[in-house]
């Protein structure tokens, strides 16, 4: 069975358009088991009921960003190993730096084509 059959993918973003353009890509991958959530706290609470494979954030949210998501993913023994794809539109060099140091998988600065995501999540989960 193909990977893209089997991984669970959160797209976790503040923004409707950009969790819409996340998910449309991956369905057009051929991934199927993808969940939403429109802030690092709702995330984290789909995680417990719905366990997944990778995380894909946005930066910038309200409330809890991006590296504060990542932050508490690692912190929790069953979300310790979830792989973590960090998406920002400032991808400066502390960011990087800070979630590098909390363990993030790759990164993707916007905008970016499918492709990019594509690869950007093949880098962490293997190939889709």
């Amino acid at each position: 069975m193909p990977l893209r059959d089997q991984i669970r993918i959160l797209v976790v973003d503040d923004m409707s358009t950009s969790r819409g353009l996340l998910t449309q890509a991956l369905d057009g991958f051929g991934v199927r088991q993808v969940e939403t959530a429109a802030d690092g706290q709702s995330a984290l609470q789909k995680i417990a009921q719905w366990p997944v494979h990778l995380v894909i954030s946005d930066m910038n949210m309200p409330g809890m960003n991006g590296l504060q998501l990542l932050h508490a993913l690692r912190s929790g023994a069953q979300t310790r190993r979830v792989g973590f794809l960090l998406i920002t539109g400032k991808a400066d060099k502390t960011i990087i730096e800070t979630g590098k140091k909390l363990g993030m998988n790759n990164f993707l600065p916007k905008p970016f084509q499918p492709d990019d995501l594509r690869k950007s999540i093949e880098a962490i989960v293997g190939r889709l």
